[in-house]
């Protein structure tokens, strides 16, 4: 469950027949609690020098979702997008038999679509999710920093999630070749696509519009490059790291229960464990996994030069540090049956854990 890359629901449980279906089950996430309304907008950027590490012949192009410190206006934002909603539901039903039609994953958010920015030079928090998982699973954690007065930016990463929609309704499904070579080669077009991000906030930031298709931009968004951080779930957390160690506009950083190693066995480690960082780091655990059960988070505090600060959640598992922490409770279905994904922790207090780590430690680094 909690491997670096892969570990995920894909995978995670052996599939049994999926029942017939059923009426989607209402599901919602806590609302952020921050002195902020939550607006948000989604941006289509295509890196024209890069061609697609997984479909040959392309060129790279990412849908980014950034959400900012926002006046009243708007309409709510999906969780989802219609046309990604379909295919990520069904793979997270196969992995819980049930129906695909129980997850209603186009739900409303906290978000509001158009709402104009509040105005004001904004801290900058990008997000990575874990390997094969949509942007959209850090919702919870990304609207509370929002509105508490960040803007956030949360990374599809082309090809890896089971759909990506682009603008016009295009949908690109997961084009990941199988081995267990692929583990190793995922994480450098990750780096690549944050550093490509970071590059588009700057055009922003610049007072430019690095949307491929020109869609207007929220009035008065001025993300602050200058104080820039990261925190990523799983593989994100590990692409946290090896972009800090590669770009210096990250000034602080966080892993949610991500190894730091394409191989544990073979002490395979990326650059964030043997060369550490200048710069403060927060690590996040779950269960059995902390620095005494992971060597490559041994290895990283062997060499880390900046601040580091551990937190466990004793009670927790891998996709704690996700939105199923909130969402697979609403469910109803046996709790032995979802502990292997987010433990027996009680799920209001694990997030509210999460939220005021990520919000100490943002606020005491990027502030």
């Amino acid at each position: 469950m909690r491997k670096i890359l892969a570990a995920g629901l894909t995978g995670a449980l052996l599939l049994t027949t999926v029942p017939a279906a059923a009426a989607a089950t209402p599901l919602r996430l806590p609302a952020p609690t921050g002195p902020y309304a939550v607006g948000t907008t989604d941006l289509h950027l295509v890196d024209h020098a890069r061609p697609d590490p997984w479909v040959a012949g392309t060129t790279r192009e990412l849908m980014v979702t950034v959400r900012y410190p926002a006046r009243p206006g708007g309409s709510p934002a999906p969780y989802l997008t219609p046309g990604a909603a379909g295919p990520v539901a069904e793979e997270d039903a196969r992995q819980l038999s049930i129906s695909a039609d129980r997850l209603g994953y186009t739900f409303p958010t906290h978000a509001r679509a158009g709402a104009p920015a509040a105005g004001g030079k904004r801290p900058v928090v990008l997000y990575s999710p874990g390997a094969k998982y949509p942007r959209s699973v850090g919702t919870a954690l990304l609207e509370q920093l929002t509105s508490e007065g960040y803007v956030t930016v949360a990374i599809d990463h082309t090809h890896e999630p089971a759909a990506v929609e682009f603008p016009g309704g295009r949908v690109e499904r997961r084009a990941l070749p199988s081995g267990p070579a692929v583990g190793k080669q995922l994480i450098a077009p990750r780096v690549a696509d944050t550093r490509f991000v970071l590059d588009a906030l700057e055009t922003v930031a610049r007072g430019g519009n690095p949307d491929a298709e020109q869609r207007a931009l929220p009035v008065g968004l001025s993300p602050d490059l200058s104080r820039a951080g990261m925190f990523g779930h799983s593989a994100g957390g590990f692409t946290t790291g090896e972009t800090m160690v590669a770009d210096r506009r990250l000034a602080a950083g966080a892993d949610l229960d991500g190894s730091m190693a394409y191989s544990q066995s073979a002490r395979d480690f990326g650059r964030i464990a043997t060369e550490g960082l200048d710069r403060p780091f927060l690590l996040m655990s779950a269960g059995d996994h902390s620095a005494a059960s992971d060597g490559s988070w041994q290895e990283f505090l062997s060499h880390q030069r900046g601040p580091v600060r551990e937190v466990r959640l004793p009670d927790g598992e891998h996709f704690s540090f996700t939105d199923y922490q909130v969402l697979l409770p609403q469910l109803g279905l046996d709790p032995a049956a979802i502990a292997p994904f987010i433990g027996t922790t009680d799920p209001a207090r694990s997030l509210a854990t999460q939220r005021a780590c990520l919000s100490a430690f943002f606020a005491r680094h990027l502030r």
